[in-house]
């Protein structure tokens, strides 16, 4: 799809925010998709909307886009109001997690689809156009077709279509779900890149944590509609605030227990055959049932007893080839944890760093 509109003309906004959204709501019959939602992207800044299928991410993306209405709330753009605009009256250029590449038409076509339709002059569409496939890499290509590319040249044929107006910001719906795994970090590193090297504001909508911690200046998790934590890729996994958000960012073990002593912010929690110290993360007292979660690469082998430490039995090794992802078995307790090396097949103790495990 091509961009919605051209870049206004005229001097930058003086607003600091590309985008001000203030109490999202929809409602699809009885389903209630998004829960008054406020969010504000800063200008130039790369915000990742993350979270489980289902959570609302995509609706807001098209929301911000007008190609879904909101059931209550405001959406400015550079300070503009366009809660109720039309796709087309917006400055926005969209990716969609398909590219919608036209099949029968050139590289160069499909970039300038829009121009074209726009009447502007053919020597301007012709240097816009060999301009941004020199920028995106493919500046020998404008005369293939969709199905000579790789799914990576065609993700970069897609965003060169998006940006061919020079949009003030960019909407990137899961545009590298459709790459093979070593594409895919490859192209992290090339599309954030890019959206710096533009000086243009971007929403990208992701399901993947890695992705968003990678390329992300901030990120904004959702479940059920409600935004669980709003912070930099840094903040939100070192210091989750619910328990969703910590589960939900990166790979962990988990412990159910109470709460067996308290001193400040520090949390003895206790279960079968096992306590350990950890950082209160909520509102709990003695007696409390508590949920805690520490990272797998927080949690290591130790050469014997002490405190934090479980003991456990090796239940299998799996190579990974920079790692083994190890899985323990303590009692009631299946812990998982990663080795450079292959442990030997004997009682283990693991260790569980105090300042490591939250507990919530």
């Amino acid at each position: 799809m091509e961009t919605s509109g051209a870049c206004p003309a005229g001097p930058q906004p003086v607003s600091a925010f590309a985008l001000e959204i203030r109490g999202i709501r929809k409602n699809f019959d009885t389903f209630t998709a998004l829960r008054s939602v406020d969010l504000d992207v800063r200008q130039g800044e790369m915000l990742c909307l993350l979270g489980p299928s289902g959570c609302g991410k995509t609706t807001l993306l098209r929301i911000i886009a007008g190609l879904e209405t909101q059931s209550a709330g405001t959406i400015r753009q550079n300070g503009r109001d366009i809660s109720d605009l039309p796709p087309y009256r917006r400055d926005y250029g969209i990716v969609f997690q398909s590219y919608a590449l036209f099949p029968n038409l050139t590289i160069a076509d499909n970039v300038s689809y829009g121009l074209v339709n726009r009447k502007m002059k053919r020597d301007e569409i012709t240097r816009r156009v060999a301009e941004l496939l020199k920028l995106v890499g493919l500046p020998t290509s404008g005369g293939k077709y969709p199905s000579q590319l790789s799914g990576g040249q065609q993700q970069r044929v897609a965003l060169s279509r998006a940006i061919v107006y020079n949009p003030r910001l960019i909407l990137l719906d899961e545009p590298l779900s459709n790459l093979d795994a070593k594409l895919r970090e490859e192209a992290r590193v090339w599309l954030r890149g890019l959206i710096q090297q533009l000086r243009i504001s971007a929403i990208m909508v992701t399901h993947d944590q890695s992705e968003a911690l990678a390329i992300a200046d901030r990120i904004l998790l959702l479940d059920k509609g409600r935004i669980e934590q709003e912070a930099t890729p840094v903040e939100i996994y070192e210091r989750p605030k619910t328990l969703f958000a910590a589960e939900f960012m990166g790979a962990n073990n988990r412990f159910s227990g109470q709460v067996a002593e308290l001193k400040g912010e520090r949390c003895r929690v206790s279960g079968d055959g096992w306590e350990l110290w950890g950082r209160m993360r909520g509102d709990r007292k003695v007696g409390d049932r508590a949920e805690a979660i520490v990272r797998l690469e927080k949690t290591f082998l130790a050469e014997g007893p002490g405190e934090n430490r479980i003991s456990a039995k090796l239940e299998a090794a799996l190579y990974l080839g920079e790692r083994w992802d190890c899985v323990f078995q303590a009692s009631s307790l299946r812990l998982r944890l990663w080795s450079p090396a292959a442990p030997a097949d004997r009682p283990h103790w693991i260790h569980v760093p105090e300042g490591s495990l939250l507990v919530f």
